[in-house]
């Protein structure tokens, strides 16, 4: 496979849209390198120590269902966006192996997984070669987990430790040269279930490819950590919080994950879902944008490196004909711009605004009332500034002398828009209480050490 083709530029250049802000140019600029775990084993950063911010969509069923020009209309709307990283399955979910892709392939001859099927891996080959040139990179699963525990799912299983070590060195061996890959073991399942055979699998691929990262894709509510924290090709970790309550604390399992040992970068995977109803079940409602918001600030102000967003719908592609999963409501391409996902670029821009690598969580900050499971207050702070994410507080006392600055310098981000509004410079020296502009609804508050002369927040 062709390495993907880079378009160049210097900066990533954004303007705005109608009430939207869109991504001019390639998402990331992959001539920086490939991708590293940063020297403090918290963040991912290019080769050349160029940060990487990791914003996720999860489209599982990408290669198996959508056409290539079906799959290029979707690379380029999350290009747009400002998504960073593409999580899909090389033998996917919803009976990836017995029912051939749109045109025609099955992924694997007699559901051997060493005797893939060409013809289907170039169309595999053709959409991570697209959404390079876009500069996204693939999250790529080698397989769904129902193909090695068969929990639920249509199977079959047909991985051994044995055939999962050889299977991984030859998808390994495939992509170990394209640049745009993020390797994500696992598949929504429980990694004490099968152990042995996900250890193999990671292994065959990092005997094969040591240039790319790689992680694990658990089942909800749990994370990599409780089975390979120790091993060898875990370079970062990953948890699923999942879709069974509107109001998960993911910051929780966030910090269970960064007091880890050894100290790996740790994120979200797989939060809940826009548009998917709540618990599976319509009756207790559908998770919208201020839900899909929530989880990211929460989870990133809590020390994650990066965040993923999803959207019913998309991640099965369901179209006319095929059968919904999980009560999903409407085709694939109806939502493509829903609220939340066009939240996902405000978060990454604040995030961007500041050297936010150098951040830390500091829930020492709040001098008043943290609130509760619904309205929890979360707080980051770096060099030289403090992010306060507030879900639907009236207001946030802080103890500002953290920052240990002269003067500071304070804003209310609308995590909606990515409009910022100054609030007022204050000494650096007090505890001060910062009342949010509109009641009831979510809010980033930002504070900087005047000295650092910061631009607003998301520019």
């Amino acid at each position: 496979m062709k390495k993907a083709v880079v378009i160049l530029l210097c900066f990533s250049v954004l303007y705005s849209y109608g009430q939207e802000i869109r991504w001019t140019g390639p998402s990331t600029d992959l001539s920086h390198g490939r991708l590293k775990v940063s020297e403090n084993h918290r963040f991912l950063i290019f080769e050349d120590g160029t940060p990487f911010f990791y914003l996720g969509c999860t489209a599982w069923q990408l290669f198996h269902r959508l056409t290539r020009e079906e799959a290029v209309r979707y690379l380029e709307n999350r290009r747009e966006k400002g998504f960073t990283v593409i999580q899909a399955v090389a033998l996917a979910e919803l009976d990836g192996l017995n029912t051939p892709n749109i045109y025609g392939n099955k992924a694997l001859i007699n559901n051997d997984p060493l005797q893939p099927n060409e013809k289907y891996f170039e169309h595999v080959d053709f959409i991570i070669n697209e959404a390079g040139k876009r500069g996204i990179f693939v999250g790529l699963l080698p397989t769904w987990g129902d193909k090695v525990d068969r929990r639920w799912g249509a199977g079959p299983v047909i991985f051994t430790a044995d055939n999962a070590f050889k299977y991984g060195q030859w998808i390994a061996n495939r992509y170990k040269d394209v640049p745009n890959i993020i390797w994500i073991n696992g598949g929504d399942r429980p990694c004490n279930g099968e152990t042995a055979v996900w250890d193999a699998l990671g292994r065959g691929i990092k005997s094969v490819d040591k240039n790319h990262l790689m992680t694990f894709h658990p089942w909800g509510g749990s994370s990599s950590s409780s089975c390979f924290q120790d091993a060898g090709w875990l370079d970062f970790n990953m948890f699923q919080s999942g879709h069974s309550d509107k109001y998960i604390a993911n910051y929780e399992m966030i910090s269970l994950d960064y007091a880890m040992q050894p100290v790996k970068p740790c994120m979200d995977g797989e939060s809940n879902y826009e548009d998917h109803p709540v618990n599976w079940d319509p009756r207790y409602g559908w998770f919208d944008d201020e839900d899909v918001r929530r989880a990211a600030y929460w989870a990133l102000f809590a020390g994650a490196h990066g965040h993923t967003y999803g959207c019913h719908p998309i991640w099965q592609f369901l179209d006319k004909g095929r059968q919904p999963v999980g009560n999903a409501r409407h085709n694939w391409y109806e939502v493509l711009d829903l609220p939340g996902a066009w939240d996902m670029i405000h978060v990454r821009k604040l995030m961007e605004s500041r050297p936010f690598q150098t951040g830390f969580p500091d829930q020492t900050l709040i001098a008043s009332d943290a609130g509760n499971q619904v309205n929890h207050i979360q707080c980051t702070r770096g060099e030289g500034y403090i992010f306060v994410y507030l879900p639907a507080n009236t207001g946030v006392s802080v103890n500002c002398n953290k920052l240990n600055a002269a003067s500071i310098i304070a804003w209310w981000y609308n995590p909606r828009t990515g409009e910022a509004v100054k609030s007022g410079e204050y000494p650096g020296t007090e505890t001060r209480f910062f009342q949010v502009p509109v009641n009831g609804i979510d809010w980033v508050l930002v504070i900087d050490d005047a000295a650092y002369n910061y631009p607003p927040p998301g520019h």
